[in-house]
């Protein structure tokens, strides 16, 4: 394989789509982990008018953790080497919904598969150095004002709509300190993580929400919440030689500046703690 390789989550709409096909513009293989069929062969046909390279699709639901143990495992098959893994896919859920598998499924689709998915890939990335992984995390992190590792990624009580915006949050807070904690177990001279805060953008409206598609029109037709841009941070965290080497950061889609992990969440102790409690909660599943 001459060209580098891209696998991007959520690639099938909004930041993850226009992400995916900057990649190809730039030389990029595009792979992508998707769960609607159709979708999958939609983007398809779009990045075949920008690049002839075949594009890869990983067909799996991110919100079960042995599809992303699975996905994780066809990817790192699939290509000899991967140069950049994109975590984009993500959900706000304005009520709660529990997966087949017993976790509630905002937290699995945000943290927990992405997660998995990335453990899977660990060896591969390594063996591709120089590799980067870029999650996509939210200024929504700001609205949780608490943290309990242990509680919070086995809480699956119903919530409303108000109450899901602190919940949504927190599945954010978690991929912030996961992201750096992974920095800190990784090898910057080999493979690099960060993540950003993509900003508002409309496609990113929650799909439950009543009404959703007539406020992205209007949005989209006064352009507001352009998805471009905040693709743009995350394309630039994947392929900006000026970033190579910089690990466990958090950036801003404006500028790349670089942002603070939000409290609660900033304490290395705490992010060790989430990384552990993770690992003990996969092993046993929700109820141990």
């Amino acid at each position: 394989m001459d060209r580098p390789v891209a696998v991007i989550t959520g690639a099938t709409s909004g930041l993850g789509r226009v992400a995916a096909l900057e990649l190809a513009r730039q030389g990029y293989r595009i792979g992508t982990v998707a769960r609607s069929r159709g979708r999958a062969q939609a983007l398809v046909a779009d990045l075949a008018a920008v690049t002839d390279e075949p594009v890869d699709v990983f067909h799996a639901d991110l919100g079960l953790i042995s599809d992303a143990r699975r996905a994780g495992e066809e990817i790192a098959g699939r290509y000899p080497r991967l140069d950049v893994l994109v975590n984009n896919a993500g959900l706000h859920a304005f009520a709660q919904r529990i997966t087949a598998e017993g976790f509630a499924e905002m937290t699995a689709v945000n943290y927990l598969g992405p997660f998995v998915l990335t453990e899977a890939l660990r060896e591969r990335l390594g063996a591709s150095a120089p590799a980067r992984i870029v999650n996509v995390a939210s200024e929504a992190s700001r609205q949780a004002k608490t943290l309990s590792p242990a509680e919070d990624l086995r809480r699956t009580a119903p919530y409303t709509r108000r109450e899901s915006m602190p919940l949504y949050g927190r599945t954010k807070l978690m991929t912030i300190m996961w992201t750096r904690e992974l920095a800190r177990r990784l090898d910057a001279d080999k493979v690099t993580v960060n993540c950003c805060d993509p900003g508002f953008n409309a496609t990113g409206l929650g799909r439950d929400l009543p009404g959703s598609a007539v406020v992205r029109r209007v949005l989209n037709t006064l352009r507001i919440g352009d998805p471009r841009k905040g693709a743009g941070i995350i394309v630039r965290l994947a392929t900006d030689p000026a970033l190579a080497g910089t690990s466990g950061g958090y950036f801003s889609v404006r500028g790349a500046r670089p942002l603070q992990c939000p409290e609660p969440g900033r304490d290395p102790y705490l992010q060790s703690r989430l990384w552990d409690e993770t690992v003990a909660l996969l092993a046993a599943g929700p109820a141990g």
